[in-house]
């Protein structure tokens, strides 16, 4: 036989016996699974699980129906895999609490975050998250937000002033689309409040370089094909290099370079200046960050690299842009739907919360085997009844935030209602939701324990300060039939139109100026 031959053979027979073994390792966890005792939707497709029916989900109505069939503790598949899902509060806290042993799935940290926010606080575990949240805590403390929110009310009015220009003669209502404003304004807050940056997004037609390599990582990782997918999963499949891989690593390249010249200036502008260091220069993310980092409270050894900072400034842009701009969308549709509340804001706001949410929900991956309580016991498919669930290493269990939010087993009947005044009157929040394990509000929005938000009070602060501004000047209604308007998740929850899908996300509003009577 020919060598070459030889050796191909033998390639393909290692090949051949390596998926062999994973195929039975494959079978033997899913025949044996304690997750198979748990009730759950009938599984459509044997590849994609019942992914599909949740990508094609307007907010959470397919899970609402499966909690109401089967309680709020069940099983379903997402492609090849079991998913714990359960809205039980004591099971929740349980995971979320337990930062260690419940963690993002590795696929998701080491190749799609990654992908995009590098090595920032977003993709750490263990000691390696402590030690950069120890460091980046004081960047976000009370005080330090109060000291961004000029920048907040600057760019809110900024943003109006843009939108009252478009008004038509005699105050006649103009149409704008709201979310890429929105977006556009979030970005210029993070750039300026997070590392001095100008981003001039709602000024210029064309992105700054910043700018345009975030929104091509962003963009594409939004976009995940079953191939991607495929390659978070099988590493060796990562060796097959596509176009949106190179284009990513491009864009990548780029935000480091910005990043690490961002780095350089704070550095030398807090080495010239030292302990006088003051005004906005060294008030934004990264310069409270560096001098955090430069501390004499934290010992060398735990001292981020310089790389490990510069991974901050995509973070930044991730969690403090997008997700704000999509829960303000959102909160401003709400207010067109309940014209009522958007009136009653506005005298308040003049004279002197609702829990959205742009995540549906977060994965995590159970690091060891463990019995997870639950405060509402399950019957499983034999007609056993259990107070708790067995997992093993390796299952996936799926948080679900929104469906937590709106759940009317917490919130009473009206769960799905926008309340905000549930938040202002005595005994308007329910006894059962002070069991949701959220840092605010109730509500798992931002999450809860060691990988609660860090930036959740940035976030909050914009939102107040935007709506404050834009709800004193404007009155907004819905530009299309509300049953037009749905949502549709990639990492987030945008809204688009049904008759309009090629467009992607948006929301139109009629908007003209309050002028009072």
């Amino acid at each position: 036989m020919h060598p070459i031959l030889r050796i191909t053979l033998s390639i393909f027979g290692t090949l051949g016996s390596y998926g062999l073994f994973l195929l039975a390792r494959y079978l033997y966890r899913e025949t044996t699974s304690p997750l198979n005792k748990l009730p759950g939707p009938p599984n459509p497709s044997w590849i994609h699980g019942n992914s599909k029916e949740l990508q094609d989900d307007e907010l959470d109505v397919t899970q609402t129906k499966w909690v109401e069939e089967y309680g709020p503790t069940l099983v379903f598949r997402w492609f090849l895999r079991k998913r714990l899902y359960t809205q039980d509060t004591k099971a929740l806290n349980h995971i979320l609490m337990s930062s260690y042993n419940y963690q993002k799935p590795e696929a998701l940290r080491k190749w799609h975050l990654r992908n995009v926010v590098g090595s920032g606080l977003l993709v750490q575990e263990e000691d390696e998250h402590r030690l950069q949240r120890k460091v980046m805590n004081p960047a976000f403390g009370i005080a330090q937000i109060r000291e961004m929110t000029d920048i907040f009310v600057d760019e809110s009015i900024h943003l109006r002033d843009i939108w009252a220009s478009q008004v038509g003669p005699a105050n006649s209502p103009v149409r704008v689309e709201i979310r890429s404003w929105l977006s556009r304004m979030t970005l210029d807050v993070i750039g300026r409040a997070g590392f001095n940056y100008r981003c001039n997004a709602l000024d210029s037609t064309e992105p700054d370089e910043l700018t345009k390599a975030f929104s091509i990582i962003c963009e594409m990782s939004n976009r995940l094909t079953f191939w991607d997918i495929l390659q978070a999963v099988v590493p060796v499949l990562r060796l097959f290099p596509s176009t949106s891989n190179s284009a990513k690593k491009e864009a990548q390249a780029a935000m480091k370079r910005i990043g690490r010249d961002l780095l350089w200036q704070t550095k030398e502008y807090l080495s010239a200046t030292g302990e006088k260091a003051d005004g906005r220069r060294a008030k934004d993310l990264l310069s409270l960050l560096v001098r955090s980092n430069m501390s004499k409270d934290i010992p060398e050894q735990q001292r981020m690299t310089d790389e490990d900072v510069i991974a901050q400034v995509s973070t930044f842009l991730v969690a403090g842009h997008e997700t704000t701009s999509t829960t303000l969308t959102w909160a401003l549709f709400a207010m067109t739907q309940k014209k009522e509340i958007q009136i009653k804001l506005r005298k308040e706001l003049l004279q002197g919360d609702i829990a959205c949410t742009p995540f549906a929900g977060i994965p995590r991956v159970a690091m060891k085997d463990d019995f997870i309580p639950l405060s509402t016991a399950y019957t499983d498919r034999n007609g056993k009844v259990h107070n708790g669930i067995q997992v093993r290493k390796g299952d996936t269990i799926s948080v679900p935030v929104l469906a937590v939010n709106r759940s009317k087993e917490l919130w009473g009947e009206d769960a799905r209602d926008f309340k905000p005044e549930r938040w202002l009157i005595p005994g308007g929040i329910p006894t059962a939701v002070s069991t949701i394990p959220g840092v605010w509000g109730n509500v798992l929005s931002f999450l809860g324990g060691a990988h609660a938000c860090i930036g959740y009070r940035f976030s909050l602060v914009e939102m107040k300060a935007l709506l404050f501004v834009l709800i004193r000047t404007f009155e907004f209604d819905l530009a299309v039939p509300a049953e037009e308007v749905v949502s549709k998740s990639s990492i987030l929850h945008r809204p688009q139109l049904k008759s309009e899908p090629e467009k992607g996300s948006q929301l139109p509003l009629w908007m003209k100026l309050y002028v009072p009577l």
